[in-house]
């Protein structure tokens, strides 16, 4: 299986820590930072797995889940959601939608590798 991330993320700090971690883990990491056109890059690159930011420009990552869910060729992508919004009701939200796995911001470097790992083991 190709090793093959895209991240999904406005904010340019934690795009390069991100992509340097997977990076180095052997991935292929593609960016974007705009929600309004994110589902039209994942059907064009179908990735692996994609790192998905709550909180975007043009369209926010639950309505990009959504999207995703509708599809049949998504619907078992696995999908790591980044917020820093923390509350219950916003990983509730996400739960429903579809995420494979749900995390808050900040997050240590471990975490993400460990979760990329994870979720590409459990789709295969």
């Amino acid at each position: 299986m190709d090793k093959h991330v895209l991240l999904v993320e406005d904010e340019m700090n934690i795009i390069e820590a991100i992509r340097f971690l997977l990076s180095r883990e052997g991935w292929r990491v593609d960016t974007h930072s705009d929600g309004a056109t994110a589902v039209e890059i994942i059907r064009k690159l179908r990735p692996t797995l994609v790192v998905l930011d709550y909180m975007l420009p043009g369209k926010n990552g639950l309505d990009i889940l959504l999207e995703l869910r509708n599809d049949p060729d998504f619907v078992n992508l696995p999908v790591l959601m980044l917020t820093a919004r923390g509350q219950l009701r916003d990983r509730e939200q996400a739960e429903k939608a579809g995420v494979s796995r749900f995390m808050t911001k900040p997050f240590s470097n471990t975490e993400v590798v460990t979760a990329v790992r994870d979720l590409v083991q459990l789709a295969r």
